[in-house]
């Protein structure tokens, strides 16, 4: 009688702890609720300048969410329209990708088959007003609610095209407009049967589009192996990766785990479907621009050794948002969980938590050491690391310069209209340099260099110290050689100034797959999953696999 008193006093005390632990939870943020409501009633009402109260509660909103990590956002009526894109992959528009360059709101990209393509608009054409409202950079955050809205309903866009003297207007009809994550899939050789796909992007379709690309494919002929590229894909909704992951996984194996603040929350998430691909080799190809669903895809495809992982470091983003209704027609995008490869490791690269006062404990990840099914060492706390680190980077800084701020890109909106009717190989790699070389002079491209802005700092710095003159006679020679070495520097990388501007030309002429197809040609990452994919030996190497 005596132990089941006590037992009945323990689970007392311990229940009573959790209710006292909780309630000081509840306590503090009524208090400070109340304290919050008070300091913004006041300042509204009472600030020596009249406020916008809207306004002034979206500062205190957006002031409280930056203090945790990037991904966590409130959502005003306005960007609803975005969020319904993410989730449903579908929206109300002309079809084409608008962005900055050069200070000017131009059309970057344009979708096959929409009315801006069919009514003649062209990737580099400069959009000056829509509606009769001037545009500009100054705006360029509205664009998205010019531009959407519902299907059936007309736009007016103006634009400026280089070449064409005057504007040109075009009403165009919106159109419900579907997201492709998949940008392109097919055989890279007539005589191969190596695949290529380029998943772009991770809406709810997603895994439909792999499973009917593969499928359509399989149709022609028998598919060999596969490339599954996923370069600059931003990620998306956890239910399309997990969806793209049965595509090639065993069905029962784990693809991802996410585990929330509230453990009860937790959850396993397996291939619940026989895979469409069984045992043919596989090669994903990554780099800093893969993040959150890609990852997920990728590192299930490393840890079960179902894949070779080509390419660079991923970003490393291992954060689960939740989206959140509130009242308004507002919603909060609040990171819940993180999620956890198969083999157990937390991929989150930045510690947002770190000397940040409003988080009570620690949650950082080291980087640790776990083992994929065959028991290779992969790492924890750094993103995706691939089996094989290949670089696609450019090593001119020139170059670098010239993508950086759009010169292939005007060059090539310059180049293709004023030579509308032309064929990609119409012109030789020598005229194409000559005539790049005589546009950089149009522009007054100006050359000057980190190394030469670095020199004349120093020169100023000598003169103020009034250092001898011997000193700043050698500065200016070395940086008159540095400017010299600009011509030899254009002609060292002239095979990678040919392929950029070789790229954006493939995009005016046949659009997205275009460009995708002609980049393919001179891209270091694809040849070398071509040569992995060609060696099994190599790939099974790789893999640690055992079989011949």
């Amino acid at each position: 009688m005596k132990n089941k008193f006590i037992a009945i006093l323990l689970t007392a005390l311990l229940f009573s702890g959790f209710v006292t632990r909780d309630n000081d939870i509840y306590y503090e943020i009524n208090k400070s609720i109340d304290i919050f409501g008070r300091v913004y009633k006041e300042a509204a009402l009472n600030y020596v300048d009249p406020l916008n109260p809207q306004e002034f509660m979206l500062a205190g909103i957006e002031g409280m969410l930056n203090s945790l990590d990037p991904y966590s956002n409130f959502i005003d009526a306005n960007q609803q329209k975005d969020i319904d894109i993410i989730t449903k992959g579908k929206y109300g528009g002309i079809g084409a990708t608008v962005g900055i360059r050069n200070n000017n709101v131009t059309v970057v990209d344009l979708i096959e088959g929409y009315s801006a393509q069919r009514q003649g608009m062209r990737i580099g054409d400069i959009i000056t007003k829509i509606n009769n409202r001037q545009i500009s950079k100054d705006n360029f955050e509205l664009l998205s609610e010019f531009l959407k809205g519902e299907p059936g309903t007309t736009v007016n866009v103006t634009i400026k095209r280089e070449g064409v003297d005057g504007e040109i207007g075009f009403n165009l009809l919106r159109e419900e407009i579907e997201i492709k994550n998949l940008s392109y899939y097919g055989f890279i050789q007539e005589d191969g049967n190596i695949v290529y796909l380029k998943l772009s992007g991770f809406t709810r379709s997603a895994g439909d589009e792999i499973k009917k690309a593969l499928l359509e494919l399989k149709s022609k002929k028998e598919i060999g192996q596969i490339i599954l590229d996923l370069r600059g894909n931003p990620g998306g909704l956890l239910d399309a990766a997990i969806d793209v992951s049965e595509k090639f996984l065993k069905k029962g194996q784990l693809i991802v785990s996410v585990r929330g603040r509230d453990t009860l929350n937790n959850k396993n998430y397996f291939s619940s479907e026989e895979p469409i691909i069984q045992n043919n080799e596989i090669v994903v190809l990554i780099d800093g621009g893969t993040a959150s669903a890609a990852e997920i895809v990728a590192g299930a495809l490393q840890d079960h050794d179902r894949a070779v992982i080509i390419g660079a470091n991923s970003f490393g983003k291992g954060l689960v948002q939740t989206i959140i209704p509130l009242s308004y027609n507002t919603s909060l995008k609040l990171t819940t969980a993180r999620y956890y490869t198969p083999s157990g490791r937390l991929i989150q690269k930045a510690d947002y938590s770190d000397k940040n006062k409003v988080y009570t404990t620690r949650t950082a990840a080291n980087q640790t050491e776990y083992e994929t099914d065959n028991k290779r060492l992969v790492f924890s706390a750094g993103g995706i690391m691939p089996d094989s680190l290949v670089k696609n980077e450019s090593g001119s800084g020139l170059v670098e310069r010239l993508l950086a701020e759009g010169i292939f890109f005007r060059f090539a909106t310059y180049f293709f209209n004023n030579n509308s009717k032309m064929k990609l190989d119409s012109f030789s790699e020598e005229q194409m340099m000559k005539k790049f070389a005589n546009y950089l002079m149009m522009q007054n491209f100006d050359f000057v260099s980190k190394a030469e802005k670095l020199i004349d700092q120093l020169k100023v710095a000598m003169v103020e110290e009034n250092l001898d003159q011997q000193f700043l006679d050698q500065l200016e020679k070395a940086k008159k050689e540095i400017g010299a070495n600009h011509s030899n520097e254009i002609q060292k990388y002239k095979d990678e100034i040919i392929t950029r501007i070789r790229e954006e030309l493939a995009a005016r002429i046949d659009g997205r797959e275009g460009r995708i197809r002609e980049s393919l040609k001179y891209d270091s990452q694809f040849s070398t999953a071509i040569g992995v994919l060609k060696n099994k030996k190599i790939y099974n190497k790789f893999l640690k696999n055992t079989s011949n």
